[in-house]
């Protein structure tokens, strides 16, 4: 009988974000295939999940995936985690799940942590329709990618490095206007999480002034749809109209 592979979201901060149910899948697989196993080491530690671990990461996956197949056909429960979220997003996942999927083999995500709704949620800005971007490519094909978002009309959602944060919202100012409105959350469900809010002209000001520390999510207003700028043109005529009669 084939095994089945969990695909298990791990805290993005606050250890107590961990579910009882992803506590005992990881008690029970056969294997934890970890990002990191230092990393996730900590998380298995603290819980005191023994379960062995084995590394699987972005520069390995392509290689053990034919391993890891055959060991899920003979028959093992294995679980994927990341460094802290849901894995498959913006973390290494994706291939494995389309490799089992490819074989027949189950395949079940559980709920859990994930940065990017919780910074979508506190930014105030729309969350009924939104787009996730992840991280935009750090040279090569960065240009390209915001030109083509210009003209998107959803929330947008973007992950960033403390880093490149600051190059990142003058980039976004150039290409969606420096008076869109945006929000930056950072270290989301820990001790010193913050969200700012502002057009991103004033949040390149303060995070020019502020040096930006740890994880961070980037949320961008939609461009607003043609037919509302009429609207807003025509009753800005209107009131002109009204206040020189």
């Amino acid at each position: 009988m084939a095994g089945k592979l969990y695909i298990v979201p791990t805290p993005v901060g606050n250890l107590d974000d961990m579910t009882p149910r992803a506590v005992e899948v990881l008690r029970q697989a056969d294997c934890v295939l970890a990002e990191d196993t230092r990393t996730s080491g900590v998380l298995m530690k603290h819980f005191g999940i023994e379960t062995r671990m084995q590394s699987h990461h972005k520069f390995n996956e392509h290689d053990t995936l034919p391993a890891l197949v055959s060991r899920l056909q003979g028959g093992e429960t294995i679980a994927l985690v990341s460094d802290a979220g849901t894995p498959a997003i913006s973390d290494p996942g994706f291939l494995l799940v389309r490799e089992c999927r490819r074989y027949g083999i189950e395949v079940e995500t559980l709920p859990g942590a994930t940065a990017f709704v919780p910074a979508l949620v506190n930014s105030g800005l729309p969350c009924d329709r939104f787009c996730f971007e992840g991280f935009l490519p750090q040279k090569k094909g960065r240009a390209t990618r915001l030109s083509a978002l210009e003209g998107e009309t959803r929330t947008m959602i973007f992950y960033e490095s403390p880093m490149r944060l600051l190059k990142t919202l003058k980039q976004l100012a150039e290409s969606f206007g420096g008076d869109r409105q945006a929000s930056v959350s950072r270290e989301i469900s820990k001790l010193h999480n913050t969200t700012h809010n502002g057009t991103l002209d004033e949040l390149v000001e303060y995070f020019t002034a502020n040096e930006p520390r740890g994880e961070i999510v980037i949320v961008v207003a939609g461009k607003e749809p043609a037919e509302n700028v009429k609207i807003d043109k025509y009753a800005q005529f209107k009131n002109h109209n009204i206040q020189n009669f």
